[in-house]
């Protein structure tokens, strides 16, 4: 089991995005050119997983997008952030960001609806986001002109940390709360006296 666990540890090190798997699966039964069983893989995975999980690692393996990668520990983040913040200057903007909300929350979607939602052209916002393979045109649209449909790619949910869609927070999570604390609370009586 050290074996298959070794491997395993090894393949995941060196994958740029969540490993599968199924990837994992057809490696090892190359390699050992016989068929590894997936519950094998499951457990050495987990054996992995809580090996570190333990303190005196600064990063773990994270189940994510159906796949498993080893990332930083939550506890490391700031320092993360500013090496990538040095590495990569280039972020989303906001027009990019609001783009990519509404292919989210409403795909597959057309350009036009984007364009009504946000108000303004993403002509420049959908380029990005197809160029950082965030998002994919995924077929044409039934109506009048056959317009493009968009919708959101496997390396959206792997960039956003996600498993799935319905993993994205919903309105109900940005609601404001009744909590009056700290604001004067004014009550208007329309009553006539």
């Amino acid at each position: 089991m050290e074996f298959l666990i070794h491997h395993i540890e090894a393949l995941i090190f060196c994958a740029a995005r969540p490993l599968v798997l199924t990837e994992i699966k057809n490696c090892l039964s190359e390699m050992l050119d016989t068929e590894v069983a997936e519950d094998d893989i499951e457990l050495a995975i987990e054996r992995l997983m809580q090996q570190y999980a333990q303190e005196q690692y600064s990063f773990q393996i994270y189940q994510m997008a159906h796949g498993y990668q080893f990332l930083t520990k939550p506890d490391y983040q700031s320092s993360v952030s500013i090496l990538l913040k040095h590495q990569s200057r280039k972020r989303l903007s906001t027009a990019a960001l609001e783009t990519l909300s509404i292919i989210a929350y409403k795909q597959p979607v057309t350009k036009s609806l984007i364009e009504q939602i946000r108000g303004v052209g993403c002509d420049y916002a959908l380029t990005k986001l197809l160029d950082k393979s965030l998002i994919e045109i995924k077929g044409k649209d039934d109506s009048i002109g056959r317009p493009l449909l968009y919708g959101t790619t496997h390396f959206f949910m792997q960039y956003f940390g996600i498993n799935s869609l319905k993993d994205l927070p919903t309105p109900k999570d940005f609601a404001q709360l009744n909590n009056m604390i700290g604001e004067e609370h004014i009550e208007t009586d329309d009553k006539e006296d």
